[in-house]
């Protein structure tokens, strides 16, 4: 293993200079890329729709596509899955990264054509390695095995010739060979869709491998990690891993998680390194160990607009290209990509903190929402839900608003409703279990999470006195005009403030 280490080792630490001349030359990059995208989708049916051959300019690329959420693409990603080709993008697509769905549908799939595959999401992974190699030159990363924890595919129920699954699935069934023999758990335990098996079994396979670096999110880590100790009887999991020295991250904020981490991983010896890697694409990267902000990549055959967030939805929205960005504004992140995204909204929102390079850091998400096990709940998810368990059991709602309980407290870990009622349920235990049963229907991303209560437990559910977040609302100045209770926070400020106020009114 060690020629092999000292050969990648060599490939990656080469890189650098490339990475770096892209990042510098953004604005070109993205200026040469737009024009090349419309040249090779053409001849696609959404190319001849728009005259994409008509169009040589951003400029006329702008006035002439509009803007598209995924219920306006959903119609032509619907022919896709059913076996047509050609609809957005030329190259033949039968794969689609199944992701957390939208008002009208449980899950988005989104299509993966092999441009993506290679040009954007691996193209990622290698440059995360490129960065960790020069920045840590006597590195053994590849005398040992890198821990895939990732999600499962499926046969597309639609069309026996495509597969639909999670990002992490997709990839790990398309990996390069060279990655394929440094990876663990196999491929057969790493796919397996029932979690609690996949977890006895990738203990069993992994414990006595030389792990040396690990990707995934944070919490299917954490929980693997316990698993592991639970299983094994050591303290940490450098005690199972002396060698581990990465763990390239993701998909939520890690920030919660940060502490619980260095508890199972006890030495400064282990790099963490964040990526923003999306089911439509691989956005950005840490290149400082330094400073939590990620780089935006503009060579990943990505282009990027972006709304400002204070226009967001409105008739006149200004929607501008990479090159016009500025600093410390909120923005939607709007995409064009080599798998027929058209200028799509993905629902993220950044603010950069630099231009030139592009630094900048995930503000959240346009629509309202928690993300804190990768559940992506949203607003939507929510007030159809409430709504749901109000009518089965009798009960008029007044208010609420929802909050994460982070993994620090295991035995609750998972979502704190804090519900105002004009009249009180038949039975709260009942709209708890009605209510966590919608969401599992409306939402395949918290359904997975709460699959046999692994990442996420039960709801917690408490019925307040009536008034209570008025009192919040007064509290902030904010009592009166369109104000109103948050109803998701993805973080507990928000929650713990009114819990706190409700502690004063029962002493």
């Amino acid at each position: 293993m060690a020629i092999i280490n000292s050969l990648l080792g060599w490939y990656f630490k080469r890189r650098l200079q490339s990475f770096n001349y892209a990042i510098q030359n953004s604005d070109s990059i993205q200026k040469d890329l737009i024009i090349n995208l419309l040249k090779e989708a053409r001849d696609t049916d959404f190319g001849r729709q728009f005259d994409f051959k008509s169009i040589t300019t951003y400029e006329q690329f702008a006035k002439e596509i509009p803007i598209h959420s995924y219920e306006d693409l959903a119609p032509k990603i619907e022919q896709m899955l059913q076996g047509s080709q050609n609809i957005l993008w030329p190259s033949e697509i039968t794969w689609f990264a199944k992701s957390s769905g939208t008002t009208d549908s449980k899950s988005k799939f989104i299509p993966v054509s092999f441009e993506i595959l290679e040009n954007c999401h691996f193209q990622g992974g290698r440059d995360a390695l490129t960065l960790f190699m020069n920045q840590h030159p006597e590195s053994k990363i590849f005398d040992g095995k890198g821990l895939l924890i990732g999600g499962s595919n499926s046969v597309n129920p639609l069309n026996e010739n495509s597969f639909y699954g999670d990002l992490s699935a997709v990839m790990m069934k398309h990996l390069p060979i060279w990655a394929s023999l440094l990876k663990t758990p196999t491929e057969s335990v790493a796919l397996l869709g029932d979690w609690e098996k996949k977890l006895d079994m990738m203990v069993k396979e992994t414990v006595n491998e030389n792990v040396t670096s690990i990707s995934g999110v944070p919490t299917w880590t954490l929980v693997l990690f316990e698993r592991m100790l639970e299983t094994t009887g050591k303290a940490n999991m450098l005690e199972v891993w002396p060698n581990l020295e990465l763990y390239i991250h993701g998909g939520v904020n890690f920030a919660p998680y940060r502490e619980q981490f260095k508890k199972f991983l006890p030495s400064d010896k282990v790099t963490y390194l964040e990526t923003y890697n999306a089911s439509e694409g691989f956005f950005g990267v840490q290149t400082d160990p330094n400073s939590r902000l990620l780089t935006l990549l503009p060579h990943y055959s990505v282009f990027y607009e972006f709304i400002p967030m204070s226009e967001f939805g409105s008739p006149n929205q200004k929607v501008l290209p990479l090159w016009q960005v500025e600093p410390g504004v909120n923005y939607a992140v709007v995409i064009t990509t080599q798998s027929g995204l058209w200028r799509y909204i993905i629902g993220d929102t950044i603010q950069f903190e630099t231009i030139k390079p592009y630094r900048f850091h995930i503000t959240g998400r346009t629509k309202l929402f928690i993300n804190a096990f990768g559940e992506e709940l949203m607003i939507d998810n929510a007030d159809t839900a409430i709504e749901y368990a109000c009518s089965q059991t009798n009960a008029l709602l007044r208010d609420y608003s929802a909050a994460p309980v982070y993994l620090t407290d295991p035995d609750n870990a998972g979502h704190q409703w804090l519900v105002e009622f004009e009249s009180e349920p038949d039975s709260l235990e009942e709209f708890r279990k009605l209510l966590d049963s919608k969401l599992k229907e409306l939402n395949s991303d918290y359904e997975a999470k709460r699959h046999k209560d692994i990442a996420l437990k039960m709801p917690l559910v408490q019925s307040i006195p009536k008034g209570t977040f008025e009192k919040w609302l007064k509290s902030k100045g904010k009592l009166g005009g369109q104000n109103k209770i948050p109803r998701l926070s993805n973080n507990r400020i928000i929650m713990d403030e009114i819990l706190a106020l409700l502690n004063q009114q029962s002493i």
